[in-house]
Parts: C-alpha cells; sequence; structure tokens
C-alpha cells in the first residue's frame, strides 16, 4: 500500500529549487520555479491543495517562499526587482550541496549577527526562518484574501470587471446571468493599441481549488462565443484543471488564482497602498573634512 505524501519540509525543498533553476537555464519566475519542483517531485494534487492558514497560497508555495530565501541568505540565489530568481553562479555543482550545512550556516547568521529581526526563532527543525520583510508580505498578502473571501459575489465581479478596465480591456461587461454556463462577464483585450480579441471571464470567490471539470465547463459554455476564456479565483487550481485550460485543440483559457490576483490589486493600487519608508543617513566622513 502507497504512503500518502506530505508537504515537503523547506530544508527537503532546497536541492529540488536549485535543480530546478538549473533545469530552467539558470533562472526563472517563481511560477517556472515552482512548476518545476512539483514535476521534479512528483508532487499529487492532495498536497499541492493544501493552503497555508487562511490564505489563498499553498503550503508548497509558503514553504519554497522560505527556502528561496534561505538560499539568498546563503548566497545560492538571488533574486530582481521583477521577480526572477537566479543562481548566483551557473558553475555551482549540485551534488556538493548539503541541505544540512546551509540551514546550519543561516541559522548561524541570525544567532551571531547584529539584528534579531533577520530571522523568527524556530522551534524545530520542519520550521521556517522569517525575515522581517517577508512576515510583513504574509501580513498584507493573507489581509487581502481575507477582504476579497468576505466581499459578496456582486462585489467581487465588480471588482474583476475594475481589474480588467485598469489593465487595459475595453468594454467590460458584467452579465451575471444564471443558468449562463458559469459565464459572470465578457470584455476586449487590446494589445499594444491594435489588436483586439474578445474574452469571457468567470469569477470564482472561494478558498478552494477549481478543478479540471470546471474549466472543461466554462469552455463548453464558452463554445461558438469566443476563442478566449479568463476564469479569476481567490483560491487555486488542481494541475488538471492548469491543463485542461491549455490542453491541445481547445480554446485557450487564461488562469489567476488568490495568489496572483492579490500582487496584481497591489500592482495596480486597487484597495491597497504602498507606503515608502525614508532611510536617513549620517556620512561621519563627511564631518571629518570640516
Amino acid at each position: 500500500m502507497n504512503q500518502p505524501q506530505i508537504v515537503p519540509t523547506y530544508d527537503a525543498l532546497i536541492l529540488p529549487i536549485l535543480h530546478s533553476l538549473k533545469n530552467l537555464g539558470g533562472s526563472g519566475t517563481i511560477e517556472e520555479i515552482n512548476s518545476e519542483v512539483i514535476r521534479l517531485l512528483n508532487l499529487s494534487d492532495e498536497v499541492l491543495n493544501v493552503l497555508h492558514g487562511n490564505t489563498s497560497k499553498s503550503e508548497v508555495e509558503y514553504r519554497s517562499g522560505w527556502t528561496r530565501t534561505y538560499l539568498k541568505k546563503y548566497g545560492l540565489i538571488e533574486n530582481s526587482a521583477r521577480g526572477v530568481w537566479a543562481l548566483t553562479s551557473t558553475a555551482i555543482n549540485l551534488d556538493d550541496i548539503d541541505p544540512k550545512e546551509i540551514v546550519r550556516v543561516v541559522k548561524g547568521q541570525s544567532a551571531n549577527g547584529n539584528t534579531k529581526e533577520d530571522f523568527a526563532g524556530i522551534d524545530n527543525a520542519n520550521e521556517l526562518v522569517a525575515s522581517v520583510e517577508h512576515l510583513e508580505e504574509i501580513a498584507w498578502h493573507q489581509k487581502l484574501h481575507n477582504v476579497l473571501l468576505s466581499l459578496s459575489p456582486d462585489a467581487f465581479e465588480r471588482l474583476t470587471q475594475r481589474l480588467l478596465r485598469e489593465s487595459g480591456f475595453i468594454q467590460v461587461q458584467v452579465t451575471g446571468k444564471s443558468g449562463d454556463g458559469g459565464i459572470d462577464g465578457v470584455g476586449i483585450a487590446r494589445i499594444n493599441g491594435f489588436l483586439s480579441f474578445h474574452v469571457l471571464f468567470q469569477c470564482k470567490r472561494y478558498q478552494g481549488a477549481v478543478t479540471a471539470s470546471q474549466i472543461r465547463d466554462f469552455r463548453g459554455a464558452m463554445q461558438g462565443r469566443t476563442d478566449k476564456g479568463l476564469v479569476v479565483t481567490t483560491g487555486t487550481f488542481t494541475r488538471d484543471a492548469i491543463k485542461e485550460a491549455t490542453r491541445d485543440g481547445a480554446p485557450p483559457i487564461d488562469l489567476i488564482d488568490g495568489e496572483q490576483l492579490v500582487h496584481r490589486l497591489k500592482d495596480l493600487k486597487l484597495g491597497v497602498h504602498i507606503k515608502m519608508i525614508e532611510s536617513v543617513e549620517v556620512d561621519l566622513d563627511w564631518f571629518t573634512k570640516i
């Protein structure tokens, strides 16, 4: 009898993340890295659908985030402001990497460094060490996700309408007709001001995972009406749903999960205010030259 899979611990994700970056040519987005890790570890939908607390982020994604933090602190990877992560050297020999050594060194940085704010303490080897920046991201991310879940279905449809308009769509209408195959609205996507195509969209405001059968049902409702679909959810999508959305020979359906949704709202500053903190430093050398 096969043992059920469990969510990999953060230290167990160290080598898979490094191998993923190697396979991706040395760099990749978080989505690309996560997809490659899932492939390498052959993680089941049961594992991938385990959510972290009351957020839309899966436990695998959450732990992968802290693993990247460990690897960055150790100096093996780096990230750009555009959200692309990369190996600091493509010449890294992964056979020489010892995950236990990485954990020991990074914990030592916290214990021996000047700031205990860099990391929160851990109670056992399977708990994650969190940086202040990451904790703050979790705080706003979870707060925004909870707000989205508290919206009425109508309000969530209007929010999606505004999101699409702010993203460059025109003639965005919320239909919300019952018995319309789950189609909640329609809009026209413009590309570089020249090309355009009609898009039917569906809004799913819940915390669960959208399944492949739901994607097929939505595509059935699209039949003969448009060549492009979009599903926006506060939850996640199963692996089969993601495969179904891009199945060869079928009209493609773009997917926006809860993680992407909250970050898109942040980027567009819709209901999210970003405060820049001023940092002031005294130049002692300047005063010695007076």
